[in-house]
């Protein structure tokens, strides 16, 4: 039987392109430091044993029942039990704040994938992890652009798109200050949102998507080239291009100009769908902004087995 081990993927923020990238456009993701840990005891059956803050739960790896508390890791699971012989105990653990949008369903299928490889015996490049755990995701969600994904089986700072599939990791990280807004709408909402007003205003929406992306495009060249100023211009100017989307709100903007007019910030944006979650700011916030500065930074490791 094989020897227990632990399988972990991070999290991750959405720094440029966000609405866009569901369109066909280029967005920047990273990885952050909250990770979804899995620990693995193979059986010598073939039942699975799920245990988390969730919840305990047990099925059959021959006809695992799609639970909808762990939907993600079954649905992981039946679409690759071919490749297993035998069951295994989990243990799932999170080192996400609960409060914020970090890609948990992403970072868990990810991990998920990766150690029914190893349990397989298989090697599994980072592109197979990423397109099969793309097939779970979207399995469960009926779509997905994928980008939370590519940053948690990539890690660092990626650029992404998806129609056609782009993966482009960059070489660089940098600090950052993430602050919660107190608030989170669920992502569909705003995505339905924004869409209404996309259908009134198609024309105005096209040229609000494509500059996203050419800021995306930009943003690559000047992470690689250890230009942080302009990338946090770039992140300025995307704000302006997110509140013309609509996601924005006076709370929002109180955080991002509070972080704008720190000394030690380059520029901030919100960061996700919008209306709520978070505001990311470039660089090391003072301690004299008046927000709690959360525990969040970008990493450079992707999908891992230990």
């Amino acid at each position: 039987m094989r020897e227990s081990f632990k399988a972990s993927a991070p999290g991750k923020l959405m720094l440029l392109g966000e609405h866009a990238v569901l369109h066909g456009h280029r967005c920047i993701v990273c990885a952050v430091n909250q990770r979804m840990n899995l620990f693995v005891q193979p059986r010598r059956d073939s039942k699975i044993n799920i245990d988390s803050a969730l919840g305990a739960y047990q099925t059959d790896l021959r006809n695992p029942f799609i639970d909808d508390t762990f939907r993600f890791v079954l649905t992981a699971i039946d679409q690759h039990k071919e490749l297993l012989d035998a069951g295994f105990d989990l243990k799932i653990e999170s080192d996400f704040i609960p409060s914020l949008g970090l890609g948990s369903s992403a970072a868990v299928t990810a991990a998920m994938t990766t150690a029914i490889f190893h349990l397989a015996g298989l090697e599994a490049a980072p592109i197979k992890i990423f397109n099969h755990s793309l097939t779970t995701v979207r399995s469960v969600q009926g779509g997905g652009s994928g980008a939370d994904l590519a940053a948690s089986v990539f890690g660092g700072m990626l650029m992404y798109r998806f129609q056609p599939n782009e993966i482009v990791p960059l070489d660089h990280t940098h600090p950052i200050s993430v602050i919660y807004s107190g608030k989170k709408r669920p992502t569909m909402q705003v995505v339905d949102l924004v869409n209404r007003q996309r259908k009134k205003f198609p024309a105005l929406f096209e040229k609000i998507y494509q500059a996203m992306d050419d800021s995306a495009g930009l943003a690559a060249k000047a992470i690689n080239g250890d230009d942080w100023r302009t990338f946090g211009e770039l992140l300025n100017i995307n704000q302006g291009l997110m509140e013309a989307s609509g996601v924005s709100d006076k709370g929002l903007s109180r955080i991002v100009y509070t972080l704008r007019s720190d000394p030690g910030i380059l520029g901030a944006k919100i960061s996700g769908s919008g209306l709520g979650d978070c505001v990311v700011g470039l660089g090391k916030a003072t301690d004299e902004t008046g927000y709690d500065v959360l525990p969040v930074q970008m990493s450079r490791e992707g999908v891992m087995i230990e």
